[in-house]
């Protein structure tokens, strides 16, 4: 696997690093709120230059308590990223001039031997160039002036950087797949995330809503890539505490829309809530394959084949409309299962991709109708289906030509989605099954 340059931006709190990651980015990857501390773990992207490659990473602010007590954490993550890294963006705050804690960023980097580029964020205008000579005190040379607010600055700043990463345009591998980790707070899924990993590629807590922002993290599986979004615990709307949390709730709906399949994470010794049932109907509703992850399951008292069959029959009835959705016992804590749900997750992905021949489909559209005769929605005309034809997959789509769709009753509807999804080969992923007239200018109606 061709490894990207890695390039770390680290700095004190509210000097612009999340700012600048997305600014260089070109997207809007890192949370950006004027709340220290907002930044917890490593956000990571790759970043595109001049048709060279590279890795960024966002770090959280040195120097200052986290107020979830997560200080330690949060330090032993910018560790991390330094010590992978090939290079250093050491962020500063060019309108607040040199400040005792850029003093201690700049002690903890002159012990490491990386280079280093000193960014002066925060000079929107020509003006304010003049006020980067405060910095040489810093003892890293010349600063680069730049501002993430204004996108100013930003070119010169990428250009120095492929100076020491150099242009290699080797690009990215692409992942195999995209995995969602959802589940409402502290359920276990950073856990899980940083078992693939092989490290704590995120930080693990008992304080709930440790995770904030959607972190991507590629891991390696028989020589394929994938790539894990470790999504913020959701809850309820009405109890977000802060704009920090209604950013995290959009991020873990994003990741959703972008993933290839959704692993929905429901912690064994809690009851389900409506949280739970809520992002079920989400994934649900985009088409989403779906494995349901039964995290800390090594904590449930009695673990035989009974109490298993006794949960998933409970979870069937407390998440309606998901039944086809697989359900995976795990123990994350010591790897049990871990591996198993990536090999779930790619067989769900491998049936989202199947398309059945017309003739396959006439043949379970046959064995459906032996099984039950259509009858009319009000007693009157009888619907008569003519075949089935598959229009897409990532979901799979299949259109039933019928005489009047308004003929069919909505029992009935949900009886051949059923049926076809016993007798097809993507029976555990969503369906989407559309009755059209048979006449060709008819709308398609689901």
């Amino acid at each position: 696997m061709h490894k990207l340059p890695v390039i770390a931006i680290v700095g004190r709190p509210n000097v612009g690093k999340s700012s600048l990651l997305n600014t260089l980015a070109r997207r809007r990857i890192s949370i950006v709120d004027p709340t220290a501390g907002t930044t917890r773990d490593r956000v990571s992207t790759i970043v595109e230059h001049r048709d060279a490659y590279f890795e960024l990473v966002d770090t959280g602010g040195l120097g200052i308590e986290d107020s979830d007590r997560l200080t330690e954490h949060v330090e032993a993550q910018i560790r991390y990223a330094v010590a992978e890294a090939n290079l250093i963006l050491f962020i500063v705050d060019n309108q607040a001039g040199v400040q005792p804690l850029d003093v201690q960023v700049a002690e903890m980097l002159r012990r490491i031997d990386k280079p280093v580029i000193l960014v002066a964020n925060k000079a929107d205008n020509r003006n304010m160039d003049v006020q980067v000579g405060e910095f040489y005190s810093l003892g890293f040379g010349d600063p680069q002036p730049t501002s993430a607010a204004h996108k100013r600055g930003i070119e010169e700043l990428l250009d120095r950087v492929m100076e020491y990463v150099g242009y290699s345009e080797a690009a990215p591998i692409q992942p195999v797949m995209r995995l969602a980790v959802v589940g409402k707070r502290n359920v276990g899924k950073s856990t899980f995330i940083n078992a693939l990993a092989g490290h704590e590629r995120v930080i693990v807590s008992e304080v709930p809503g440790t995770t904030r922002d959607s972190i991507d993290v590629r891991f390696e599986r028989d020589g394929q890539t994938f790539v894990a979004i470790d999504t913020a615990g959701v809850r309820k709307k009405g109890k977000f505490s802060s704009d920090i949390e209604f950013y995290s709730f959009s991020r873990a709906q994003w990741s959703i829309r972008r993933a290839d399949v959704a692993l929905l994470f429901i912690d064994a010794t809690q009851p389900i809530t409506e949280v739970d049932k809520k992002l079920a109907r989400y994934v649900a509703d985009l088409y989403k394959p779906m494995a349901i992850v039964v995290s800390k399951w090594d904590l449930v008292e009695d673990k035989n084949k009974d109490d298993s069959e006794a949960y998933q029959k409970y979870l069937g009835d407390a998440l309606p409309g998901i039944e086809y959705a697989p359900i995976a016992l795990t123990a994350a804590k010591d790897e049990r299962g871990v591996w198993e749900v990536v090999d779930l997750a790619l067989e769900l992905f491998r049936q989202s991709q199947i398309r059945v021949s017309t003739s396959e489909l006439n043949k379970a559209l046959r064995k459906a109708i032996e099984a039950r005769q259509p009858m009319g929605a009000f007693g009157g005309k009888i619907p008569k289906f003519y075949y089935l034809s598959q229009v897409a997959v990532q979901p799979p789509t299949v259109v039933a030509f019928v005489n009047d769709p308004g003929l069919l009753a909505e029992d009935y509807r949900r009886f051949m989605l059923n049926r076809l999804r016993e007798i097809l080969p993507y029976g555990e992923v969503p369906i989407r099954l559309f009755f059209r007239s048979h006449h060709r200018d008819s709308k398609l109606e689901e």
